[in-house]
């Protein structure tokens, strides 16, 4: 069986995801063993030696959405991960966000498990500064969160359903919104899959899950990198009396959910 990993990386206006998806590219390798494709519309020939495979895909925007590292709001290619069954080369794939940093071997259980599909059902702020009960809910009925941002699937029957589910939210978002009582109109991966994951189940989300939490960078945290090719990454953010309080990570993958920190990390490194 083959299996390697995939990656989603359309540019917008302010984060070059496609530089972002090549970083990773290296990390997934060296810590998981697993060749690497990316899906993008960059026809920048230097990423057929980058990655394993280029999938070649225009991006579907699921509307715009403001990050509060870059105090903007920008255009959210996101749509377009639905499509990961299809387009994916591999039997067997673990979809991972471009800003997903693995900095660990721990991916490789969910490789090795036996599982159709796998995916995060609870996000925490790894600096424990916050809980972060209000993303790990969505909607006015405060429905289960399941996360898109690590995805392990094998191509099967189970799989094929979750992702024709998650095509079928995309494709008539405006109702779906509107039965679960989501305010906002940009669509989220995160949001199709629970809805998904909870149509599948019977309204039950008894699905398998990763069994650990998904370690989460909030948007208003700093980040670095200690000193080029380490696992170090250094997380400054604000105590309640306004001062400054650091943590420090050394081997454990996390979620930058904030991409402007991310993006200067890796140009440091180009």
């Amino acid at each position: 069986m083959t299996c390697g990993a995939l990656i989603f990386a359309f540019n917008n206006e302010a984060t070059d995801y496609v530089s972002m998806a090549a970083w990773s590219a290296g990390r997934i390798r060296h810590h998981l063993g697993i060749p690497v494709a990316v899906v993008t519309n960059s026809q920048d020939p230097a990423l057929n030696k980058t990655f394993d495979q280029v999938i070649y895909a225009e991006p579907e925007s699921g509307g715009t959405r403001f990050f509060e590292d870059y105090n903007s709001t920008v255009t959210w290619h996101n749509a377009g991960r639905v499509d990961a069954y299809t387009l994916t080369p591999w039997e067997q794939t673990l979809v991972l966000d471009a800003d997903y940093v693995v900095a660990s071997s721990q991916l490789k259980f969910v490789i090795n498990s036996r599982r159709d599909f796998m995916c995060h059902d609870r996000a925490y702020d790894i600096a424990k500064s916050r809980y972060l009960d209000e993303l790990n809910t969505f909607g006015e009925h405060r429905m289960p969160m399941s996360w898109a941002t690590v995805m392990m699937f094998r191509k099967s029957n189970t799989a094929a359903y979750i992702f024709d589910c998650m095509h079928m939210v995309r494709d008539n978002w405006d109702h779906y919104r509107a039965l679960y009582k989501i305010q906002k109109n940009t669509y989220r991966n995160d949001f199709a899959l629970s809805i998904a994951l909870g149509i599948i189940s019977g309204g039950t989300w008894r699905v398998d899950s990763i069994p650990w939490s998904l370690a989460s960078i909030l948007p208003e945290y700093e980040l670095e990198q200690i000193a080029k090719a380490d696992e170090t990454f250094k997380i400054t953010h604000r105590a309640s009396d306004g001062g400054n309080l650091y943590c420090s990570l050394n081997g454990v993958d996390f979620h930058a959910m904030g991409k402007k920190h991310l993006g200067d990390i890796i140009a440091a490194n180009s």
